[in-house]
């Protein structure tokens, strides 16, 4: 395993990239409404990345056909947009996206209720986001990897979720996919020792149901194979001397 670790003046060009994407983000939380369909969402974030003049950082990704990934209710990541798929309310949506600025990538997902989602709904989308906060609160130096894990873990667990294990988190900076591996799962005190100037990309993807997930035929999105609800957060955050720099915020 080789970690890039990026320097004070790198880490601050991915602050840049980090806050064009929350700025995106936003644009995009204003779009989700009934009867919008996933493929106007992908639309919207492609010319607000466009205007910042940023590019897009998933189109073309291994043959990834969209700039945005958009998964609805049982869909847990990779969601395909489509003129078809029109959100209904009580739907969520995870809203999954990266930009590349002055070379650098940023990577960040919101999941957002549509309209008037259920209190159970409601509930597993904000303990997904305390899992995301409890996983970037031990993105600190001398921590390990298994401390994030074992955060996101506990909360979504504690919760009477499931955690998906088939995709983790990952490093993250001149490429959008780098060393090291950061799982949703773990054990404290194992795994890499976390140092200053790595970044990472940190989202738990936590379920309802079950915590297996199928890929559907048309290769990319992932469903719950229970048909349970899914929800996915993500931010980018930087391991500094003075504690975690989460990247991707406004």
């Amino acid at each position: 395993m080789s970690v890039e670790t990026k320097s004070p003046a790198e880490v601050a060009v991915m602050a840049e990239a980090g806050k064009l994407l929350a700025e995106v983000h936003a644009e995009l939380a204003k779009a989700v409404v009934v009867g919008a369909t996933t493929a106007d969402l992908d639309a919207v974030a492609a010319a607000a990345i466009k205007a910042r003049k940023a590019k897009p950082a998933f189109v073309g990704y291994r043959g990834y056909p969209a700039t945005l990934c958009v998964s609805v209710n049982d869909e847990v990541v990779h969601g395909i947009p489509s003129k078809k798929r029109v959100l209904a309310d009580g739907d969520i949506v995870g809203l999954d996206l990266g930009l590349v600025w002055k070379g650098f990538y940023a990577d960040s997902a919101v999941t957002h209720p549509v309209g008037k989602a259920s209190p159970e709904t409601l509930r597993l989308v904000e303990t997904t986001r305390k899992a995301l906060e409890a996983g970037l609160a031990q993105a600190c130096v001398g921590h390990r990897i298994g401390d994030i894990g074992e955060a996101v873990q506990t909360v979504a667990e504690k919760a009477g979720y499931s955690v998906v294990r088939e995709f983790v988190g990952h490093g993250i900076g001149r490429s959008l996919h780098e060393d090291p591996p950061v799982p949703n799962y773990g054990r404290r005190g194992t795994g890499l020792r976390l140092s200053a100037g790595m970044v990472l990309a940190i989202e738990p993807m936590v379920n309802a149901g079950g915590p297996d997930v199928k890929v559907l035929s048309d290769g990319w999105t992932a469903v719950t194979a229970d048909g349970a609800l899914s929800a996915h957060f993500e931010h980018t955050v930087a391991v500094t001397e003075d504690g975690p720099r989460v990247l991707t915020v406004l």
